[in-house]
């Protein structure tokens, strides 16, 4: 049995995401699952590839902001 150290949740734009922290006989890991209108994909990731998976966030959000926002197409032909 799974048991629990911390749960959280956060929602975004239509989404919401909850994090789990939990362990088992075969460790430790984080559970993350995204609901978008009752539809749910979870993925897991040990506890020992937590900090590697920070640094990739942390990368991914450098990126967003450095990156400029591409204008949608569409937006300026009314």
């Amino acid at each position: 049995m799974d048991q629990p150290l911390m749960s959280e949740h956060v929602h975004i734009e239509r989404k919401q995401f909850f994090f789990d922290l939990k362990e088992n006989p075969r460790g430790r890991f984080l559970r993350i699952t995204e609901d978008v209108g009752g539809r749910r994909d979870t993925i897991i990731v040990p506890s020992t590839g937590l900090e590697e998976f920070r640094d990739m966030i942390e990368k991914a959000i450098e990126a967003d902001k450095a990156a400029p926002m591409q204008e949608d197409e569409d937006a300026g032909s009314s």
